[in-house]
């Protein structure tokens, strides 16, 4: 995770920061991406006054952590021999190494940088009163620890979920089983988003160079956009406003919409106002929700009815797309004025806002989940996967799939 951050905020030209302030910025991203809570200050003197505060998670940083411990949780636990207990006990080991990582990382994830504020009005009022203008950041110990232990339980659950090979008690067994297949075409469909939007920002990259902004965008935050691209396929709307010198690295596109006076909806049609190749997500998420649905039905048992697999994907989806909206809202904001001036001008203060019509969003989900999932079934049934790595994993050797 600190590899992937450092390589991202150097792709996005952070290694020039002042103070040798590189390294921790590096940990305080690797904090915000497991949902560890920072704090923004300012100090600017008596006669000056800061507002800041961010929330954002780089998904980039967060997709590697949890694959990379879902893995290492995960291979100890395909020898046939393991009991639950010692599968129970070897969570609870990881989970004890990353709350003294969590709390090392929250202690190093503290900086502050001197603002320069140039050589206009603002400039002259800071020479003349004294004022010295600071901003930092410190991560908050405790709600690191509890959001980031959080953040693995989900990890590891979801891990369990998905695979058929880890050991479980008898009385969870029944409830894997029915999950799984739903569980298990989500984190395909959610991977599948990831890799399309790789291929479009190397193609972006290759046609209007500027590599260096394609890959901070890819080492930082892909996930946010590819996931983001699933939902306004789907017909959800989100709000957001980019004001002042502080802006996303996203596509110009994604900017413009967003580079309003007031809070903007951001959805297919705004997108296509501009580029009318956005109508484009529509057909893919039809195409990808389609393939998750048929994906779903082969990992089903036999003869499991079209309304059920409908059911299952909707009630899949939802949460998928409930997860989304609430590890995708971004907002940032910093002010800075002197004497009362600097707030409302000179450069020195911004908003970024990404939020999610919710209830809109899931509401869509349960929709889509229906239609895809009833059509995913039925193109399973018609060409004859239905069941067939059900019927596998409910067979005698079970407990050691491929």
């Amino acid at each position: 995770m600190g590899a992937v951050a450092a390589l991202g905020l150097w792709a996005a030209g952070a290694a020039d920061l002042p103070d040798r302030a590189f390294p921790r910025v590096v940990v305080a991203t690797v904090v915000a991406s497991v949902g560890g809570s920072l704090e923004l200050s300012g100090d600017a003197g008596a006669l000056a006054e800061t507002h800041a505060g961010i929330t954002v998670m780089p998904l980039s940083v967060t997709l590697t952590g949890a694959l990379t411990v879902a893995a290492g949780f995960l291979h100890p636990l395909r020898r046939a021999a393991v009991r639950p207990g010692e599968a129970a006990w070897w969570a609870a080991r990881i989970a004890l190494l990353w709350a003294a990582a969590l709390v090392g990382l929250s202690f190093a994830a503290r900086q502050t940088f001197a603002v320069d504020l140039g050589s206009g009005v603002l400039g002259a009022l800071s020479d003349l009163f004294g004022a010295e203008p600071r901003v930092g950041f410190a991560a908050q110990a405790p709600l690191t620890v509890l959001f980031g232990l959080l953040w693995l339980l989900g990890v590891l659950a979801v891990a369990l979920l998905v695979t058929r090979e880890a050991p479980l008690p008898s009385r969870l067994l029944r409830g894997r089983r029915a999950a799984r297949p739903v569980a298990y075409a989500m984190v395909a469909l959610l991977l599948a988003y990831v890799v399309v939007g790789l291929v479009a920002a190397l193609v972006t990259a290759g046609v209007r160079g500027r590599p260096e902004q394609t890959f901070a965008l890819v080492l930082l935050g892909l996930p946010n956009l590819a996931w983001l691209a699933l939902t306004l396929g789907m017909g959800a709307a989100w709000n957001g406003r980019v004001d002042g010198p502080f802006g996303l690295p996203v596509p110009h596109l994604l900017d413009e919409v967003l580079r309003t006076p007031d809070v903007s909806t951001l959805t297919v049609g705004t997108l296509a106002e501009h580029d009318g190749r956005a109508w484009w997500l529509v057909p893919v998420a039809a195409v990808l929700l389609t393939g998750a649905g048929a994906l779903a039905a082969a990992l089903s048992p036999p003869r499991t009815p079209l309304w059920r697999h409908a059911l299952r994907m909707a009630a899949g989806l939802l949460l998928t797309v409930l997860a989304v909206c609430l590890v995708g809202r971004i907002s940032a904001h910093y002010a800075l004025s002197l004497l009362g001036i600097g707030d409302a001008g000179g450069g020195l203060s911004g908003e970024v806002l990404l939020r999610p019509r919710l209830w809109g969003a899931i509401s869509l989900a349960a929709l889509w989940g229906l239609v895809t999932g009833f059509l995913g079934g039925w193109l399973a049934r018609l060409t004859g996967l239905t069941g067939r790595r059900g019927a596998e994993r409910s067979g005698p050797s079970a407990a050691s799939g491929p």
